[in-house]
């Protein structure tokens, strides 16, 4: 059988040093705390977004909320005039006195502070006041208290274990990747030592899960990125891509062998490399140029989901080819017990030259 022209299975260990690489800073972000940024999805709070009739700019509406006690609020600009606010969690209206009306909410009082310093705010079809004729608030708000926000899965007691996200996003991730495991392990029954397939697919999906995660620690120290439960919906989809990918190849290394095409597996694996990779490029392409274009038309509201979901595709597409399908040959000619044998012959050899030295 002719060599295949390319060798990406002798090239693995470069691959693997690619990965290290870039997961190396993410890996060391999660280690300072704040490891990520959280959102009010995961944290006590409330977010709102606002539209003024006369033109207001992001700054001056910080130092506006500033002087009504939120100093520490942040706004996002959406839009002409239009922001999303997240600030700490708004106290609702008072109970119903004995006698006259009940005093204002804390949302109703920012909401005069702005008017009074803003002018008029507009709703979504661009009116400043509504069918009762009052003037027109928020366009959208929403709070959430702590006792719901540790119901979405953080528990502050265990900040180490998942970046600070723990409980159901976790668990859903845990289970995810037993059940692909055990899945893969049974779809390749037929082919000699089929846990492996399932390992190295689980051991790739992790592989991009910490990199989305380490990339969204950096960019929250960086430019305030925050996790939302967008977020974890984006990481379990990107899961779901990466496995996708790698039974894809799976699949076309499993009919390799069973054809006999290769003298060794490493062999088999290249020439179903290079079979399926243009496949699967051209399939995660198709999904970044979806990204991309949503990106770049405005996807203020799920922006967090769509970088996730980039990096996500890209990563997965990458560790599909150049990371699952290594892990099975290196498995396969034991890599890493003769890189251990290495490094143990290279230990008792400077030893030896040590005490053979005239100094020893």
């Amino acid at each position: 059988m002719r060599p295949p022209v390319l060798d990406l299975v002798g090239k693995r260990n470069w691959f693997y040093l690619v990965s290290i690489l870039v997961l190396v800073p993410g890996l060391i972000s999660l280690l300072i705390p704040p490891r990520v940024k959280l959102g009010i999805d995961f944290s006590a709070g409330s977010t709102f977004t606002v539209r003024f009739e006369e033109p207001t700019t992001r700054e001056e509406l910080k130092d506006g909320l500033a002087t009504v006690g939120h100093a520490d609020a942040r706004v996002q600009g959406t839009g002409q005039n239009e922001f999303l606010v997240r600030t700490q969690e708004l106290r609702g209206a008072a109970s119903q006195p004995p006698v006259g009306p009940a005093p204002p909410s804390e949302r109703e009082e920012i909401e005069d502070a702005l008017r009074a310093e803003f002018g008029n705010m507009v709703d979504a079809q661009g009116r400043t006041v509504d069918e009762r004729g009052q003037p027109v608030g928020f366009i959208e708000f929403s709070s959430i208290s702590a006792t719901v926000s540790g119901k979405l899965g953080l528990q502050k007691s265990f900040p180490f274990i998942c970046c600070g996200i723990t409980g159901n996003a976790v668990s859903a991730v845990v289970f995810a990747s037993l059940a692909i495991f055990v899945y893969l392990w049974y779809s390749f029954r037929t082919v000699a030592q089929p846990f492996r397939f399932g390992a190295a697919a689980v051991i790739a999906l992790l592989h991009d899960a910490f990199l989305v995660v380490g990339v969204f620690s950096i960019l929250g120290k960086m430019i305030d990125t925050e996790i939302t439960k967008d977020f974890v919906v984006a990481l379990l989809t990107v899961i779901g891509f990466s496995v996708h990918d790698s039974i894809v190849v799976f699949d076309r290394i499993r009919e390799t062998v069973s054809r006999g095409e290769g003298r060794t597996f490493g062999e088999a694996v290249n020439t179903s490399l290079l079979q399926t990779m243009g496949r699967s490029m051209n399939t995660s392409l198709t999904l970044v140029f979806a990204i991309l274009a949503l990106l770049l038309i405005g996807g203020d509201s799920i922006r967090e989901f769509l970088w996730a979901m980039l990096i996500g595709v890209v990563t997965g597409a990458y560790s599909s080819v150049f990371v699952a399908s290594q892990i099975l040959v290196s498995w396969d000619e034991d890599d890493l017990p003769r890189f251990w044998r290495r490094l143990l012959r290279r230990a008792d050899h400077e030893e030896y030259e040590a005490e053979a030295s005239p100094a020893g």
